[in-house]
């Protein structure tokens, strides 16, 4: 992937070694090993981990569209941005998806707003609750920001067998898709739909969500490429491959040797790669209607 020439984005919080400071009080007193343990645990089946983490740290819980009252902001962007290389290609591929997304809307009478990109290591607060490492990333809709710790691209590379830059950015580029979500609308009426819903047509629906964010990672990566032959040799290969690697019927298989369809909240391996692909082919918003489809 080309992208060192790229725009640095100036939306990149650094809150690395900014510590967490108190997991507040009334808890349970358990080992950070053990937390991130069960949080893994919990983001691999597809439960809600901030919501384990809440009850691990004596809170009720929060969701993607509660927000946590005790939320204060923490540690200002560093100085003239991220130095080192994982952080500067993060802030790139963060930057392209400002230039895809301002052109896209415009072209559309709409004017984008960016989200916040927060770089963490071990755990850092958000408006939605805790960001924990072991969760993976995750799109805040109560901050708008995108929460990432790089550990997350070794596990990419090494747990999930997905290397490559494009892998990683197309990792970005789904969070970024859930800010679209929240731009449009769309996030807050399958929040209120699925209250209505039984958890496992709730379920359904945070399928499609998932899947639509993936198609719009794909309308990004097309738009890049068309505008700024962004793409090498491979990289459309590295996109599908993490596409396929974290569908919920693979990550079910290789974490308790059976697969339960009607728990996923991601998508399948093969919805995952079909979504992203017809994002990345047709270049068009309109392409990524995963609620009309009969059967995403």
């Amino acid at each position: 992937m080309r992208w060192r020439e790229g725009r640095r984005s100036e939306n990149v919080e650094d809150r690395r070694g900014a510590g967490m400071g108190r997991m507040g009080g009334g808890g349970l007193r358990l080992g950070a090993g053990t937390i991130i343990l069960i949080l893994l645990g919990a983001w691999l089946l597809g439960a809600n981990p901030l919501q384990i983490l809440g009850l691990l740290v004596g809170g009720g819980g929060t969701t993607a569209q509660t927000p946590d009252v005790s939320y204060q902001e923490q540690a200002p962007p560093a100085a003239g941005g991220p130095k080192d290389e994982g952080a500067d290609f993060v802030s790139v591929v963060l930057g392209d998806t400002e230039d895809t997304w301002t052109e896209i809307f415009a072209s559309g009478g709409e004017r984008y707003a960016p989200p916040k990109l927060v770089l963490f290591s071990g755990m850092a607060r958000s408006a939605c609750g805790m960001a924990q490492s072991a969760m993976g990333p995750f799109y805040c809709p109560m901050d708008q920001k995108v929460y990432i710790d790089l550990d997350f691209y070794r596990d990419l590379r090494q747990r999930f067998r997905a290397p490559g830059d494009f892998a990683q950015a197309y990792v970005i580029a789904h969070e970024v898709g859930h800010h679209v979500q929240t731009l449009l609308g769309t996030s807050q009426k399958v929040h209120q739909a699925r209250q209505q819903m039984s958890e496992e047509q709730g379920n359904a629906l945070s399928v499609r969500l998932e899947l639509q964010a993936d198609c719009y990672a794909g309308v990004w990566a097309n738009h890049a490429d068309r505008a700024r032959s962004i793409l090498e040799q491979g990289d459309v290969e590295e996109g599908l491959n993490a596409a396929s690697a974290i569908g919920d019927d693979r990550i079910q298989r290789q974490t308790q040797g059976t697969v339960v369809p009607e728990s996923f909240t991601h998508g399948s391996s093969e919805q995952r790669v079909t979504w992203f692909r017809r994002g990345l082919e047709s270049g068009r918003m309109q392409s990524c209607d995963t609620f009309a489809a009969g059967s995403p």
